[in-house]
C-alpha cells in the first residue's frame, strides 16, 4: 500500500482542519520543515494540498511545491487544491508535482476536465470527496447532486486510473477510517483508491491494506504521533 504523508497548506502554513472547516485549524508550521520530517522518515510520496486555493479557486502554492521538490528530488508529489483550469494544472506539474488531484473542475467544467485527462494522461487523480455519499466540491463547502460512486464510475470511463477518496465526516477527527465505504468505492468504480480521512492508527492501516486498498493519506495521526510514519512505511509500504 502506498502511504502519502499530507501537507495541507493554508495561508502559507502547514495545517490540519477538522472536517474541512477552516475555522477549526491546527497549525504545524513551515511546510518545508514538514516535508523534511517525512522525507527523513522514508516517505516516497507527499500529498500536498492548497487549502487556500480549494476555498478561493486561486492556486497559490506552486512556489512551495517547487521548493520542496528542489530540496527533496527523491520525493514524488501528489497535489491538489485550487486547480480549476488546465493552466493551473500545468503550473503545478511544472513546479514539481508528479500528479494533480482534480475534483471541483470535474463538476463545474466537465469539458475542461475531459481535456485535462487527455492533455495530462496518467497525471490526473480524481478527487472524490464524499459528504453523506454525495460528491462535494469547492473545499467541501458545496455538495453536488451526483453521488460519489457515480462520479467515480464516470472518471473510470474517462481513462482515469486513480482516485483520492475522502470521507469528509471522518477527516481530521481521528475517529478511524471508513474502510467499508473506501472498499465499496474501489470495487464499484474499478479505480485504484487512495483512502483519506480519519486514519488514526496502525489498525486502520492494517484494515485498509488487508482489504486491498491501493493507498492511504496520513495527516493528523502522523503529526500528533498516533502513527509513526517510519514504522508504518516498514510494515505496509
Amino acid at each position: 500500500m502506498v502511504l502519502y504523508p499530507a501537507i495541507d497548506i493554508l495561508d502559507g502554513r502547514a495545517v490540519r482542519l477538522l472536517h474541512g472547516d477552516k475555522s477549526k485549524v491546527t497549525d504545524y508550521g513551515d511546510p518545508l520543515a514538514c516535508a523534511e520530517r517525512w522525507a527523513e522518515a522514508g516517505a516516497e510520496w507527499l500529498h500536498i494540498v492548497d487549502l487556500s486555493g480549494a476555498f478561493t479557486g486561486e492556486s497559490g502554492i506552486d512556489s512551495v511545491v517547487e521548493a520542496i521538490k528542489t530540496r527533496f528530488p527523491q520525493l514524488r508529489i501528489q497535489s491538489g487544491g485550487g486547480l480549476r483550469r488546465i493552466a493551473d494544472i500545468r503550473r503545478r506539474l511544472n513546479a514539481g508535482a508528479d500528479c494533480a488531484v482534480i475534483g471541483t473542475m470535474a463538476a463545474y467544467d466537465p469539458d475542461e476536465f475531459a481535456l485535462a485527462t487527455y492533455e495530462f494522461p496518467e497525471k490526473i487523480v480524481a478527487g472524490i470527496d464524499a459528504k453523506g455519499g454525495m460528491f462535494a466540491v469547492k473545499g467541501w463547502t458545496e455538495t453536488t447532486d451526483i453521488s460519489a460512486v457515480t462520479f467515480g464510475k464516470k472518471c473510470k470511463c474517462m481513462g482515469i486510473r486513480y482516485a483520492l477518496f475522502t470521507d469528509i465526516a471522518k477527516d481530521g477527527a481521528m475517529m478511524g477510517a471508513n474502510v467499508s465505504e473506501t472498499v465499496r468505492m474501489q470495487k464499484e468504480t474499478g479505480l485504484k483508491i487512495i483512502a483519506s480521512g480519519g486514519i488514526s492508527s496502525m489498525n486502520d492501516l492494517a484494515n485498509l491494506s488487508e482489504a486491498g486498498v491501493y493507498g492511504a493519506v496520513l495527516g493528523k495521526a502522523i503529526y500528533d504521533g498516533a502513527i509513526d510514519l517510519k514504522e508504518a512505511l516498514a510494515k505496509f509500504a
